[in-house]
């Protein structure tokens, strides 16, 4: 590193904690693109880096009184406001899409329970028509590890078969299913 640099760094540090507002623009222009990298690689959202980056210099501005050169260089410093301001907005979003998450699931529930809609009780007619045509024991075993929510092991017992049995029933009656209704999907509207 050039030593012209280190005495630029420098001068620049003492200058933002100063309160130089063209310190801060020349911190901007010369940190904002790997505060926006470290950001992204974090949350993998473009528009989550760049509100990264803003809330990074809002807070470096307002709290650089307890900004010291001596202890540590303006760009780490910024690095750790970049970690707890991305950290902090990545956990909101976790929390954000859970909350939605529930809520949509808790609507769907009061709402809907499948019997008011015309492609989910579609859709439960044409695969109860698919299970019955596979016969038996493959319609059995497959309405009990789906309607029931029964393990192979489980299923295996009920039935009185072997487990290998039960698993190789369910693979090929789940690979024709998917056939047929990949078919059936297909077929003009």
């Amino acid at each position: 590193m050039p030593a012209g640099s280190v005495e630029q760094d420098t001068a620049l540090d003492r200058a933002f904690a100063s309160g130089s507002e063209t310190a801060l623009a020349e911190a901007y222009r010369r940190f904002a693109p790997l505060i926006r990298s470290l950001a992204l690689r974090r949350l993998f959202d473009s528009a989550a880096a760049d509100d990264v980056v803003q809330e990074v210099f809002i807070r470096a501005w307002k709290y650089r009184a307890s900004y010291s050169p001596e202890q540590s260089g303006l760009l780490s410093w910024l690095v750790g406001i970049t970690r707890n301001v991305a950290t902090g907005m990545g956990t909101s979003r976790g929390r954000e899409v859970s909350v939605w998450e529930t809520e949509a699931s808790q609507r769907r529930d009061e709402v809907d329970d499948g019997a008011g809609n015309p492609d989910r009780v579609a859709d439960k007619v044409v695969i109860e028509a698919e299970l019955d045509r596979l016969g038996e024991p493959q319609g059995s075993i497959l309405r009990l590890a789906f309607h029931e929510d029964l393990t192979h092991q489980q299923i295996a017992d009920r039935l009185e078969m072997p487990l290998g049995t039960v698993k190789s029933h369910i693979r090929r009656s789940l690979v024709h299913l998917r056939q047929r209704l990949e078919v059936s999907d297909a077929a003009p509207a």
